[in-house]
């Protein structure tokens, strides 16, 4: 969800040319790799974010999404001194955005500009102070060190849980197979947990059913 109603300016972009301008995404652990010094609390998200849970990847993967509570994104922007970040929403994009443009959006795609490549995506998260605030339901507030975990390797991913949360609004193909994928992963805790947001977020939602039954995850 973007902040308000959308800024002056922008530059519309249709699909073909983002799926051609996503062609040279980076991979979860290159963005990581740069990100290793960087203080404020960061993950890799959506579909990614599970196949880091997962323990691989389970289908291609047309961007990469990263998370960082809005607050901190000038340390992560610091990071990347080679690449322009380009604000987006309502289907524009305003290139190497300044402070007023990044204030009414949420989302920053960053850019080669050498190539106009896009590399990685960054949700720019609500949050106050310590505590993130979900961009959904402000009524969902966890501690920051409660919104992610980490592959053996070190890499911060969201936690699988709101992963499934954000997906449920949507529901595209992708989505709903990566719900089957997940959910033999999913433990009763896990389950009971994404079934309560679900209730406060999404009430009377397709996969209440098939979180409330009970079903052994695969170990």
């Amino acid at each position: 969800m973007d902040a308000g109603g959308p800024p002056d300016g922008g530059v519309r972009m249709d699909g073909d040319e983002a799926d051609a301008r996503w062609a040279g995404a980076w991979r979860p652990e290159q963005v990581a790799e740069r990100l290793a010094g960087l203080a404020a609390p960061w993950c890799v998200a959506a579909g990614w974010a599970l196949d880091l849970f997962l323990g691989g990847q389970s289908r291609p993967h047309g961007d990469l999404e990263v998370a960082v509570p809005a607050g901190a994104f000038g340390e992560l922007r610091a990071c990347f001194p080679e690449l322009a970040f380009d604000a987006v929403g309502w289907g524009r994009t305003w290139p190497d955005a300044g402070p007023a443009v990044l204030a009414a959006t949420r989302q920053t795609w960053a850019r080669d500009p050498a190539s106009g490549q896009y590399r990685f995506d960054v949700f720019r998260e609500p949050h106050e102070g310590g505590t993130w605030i979900c961009r959904r339901d402000e009524r969902l507030r966890l501690p920051y060190p409660e919104t992610f975990e980490r592959t053996a390797a070190g890499v911060p991913y969201l936690r699988p849980e709101l992963v499934l949360l954000f997906k449920a609004k949507a529901v595209r193909d992708k989505d709903r197979a990566d719900f089957e994928r997940a959910l033999p992963r999913l433990d009763a805790e896990r389950r009971r947990t994404l079934a309560r947001w679900l209730r406060d977020v999404h009430p009377g939602h397709a996969w209440l059913p098939r979180l409330e039954r009970p079903e052994r995850p695969e170990q």
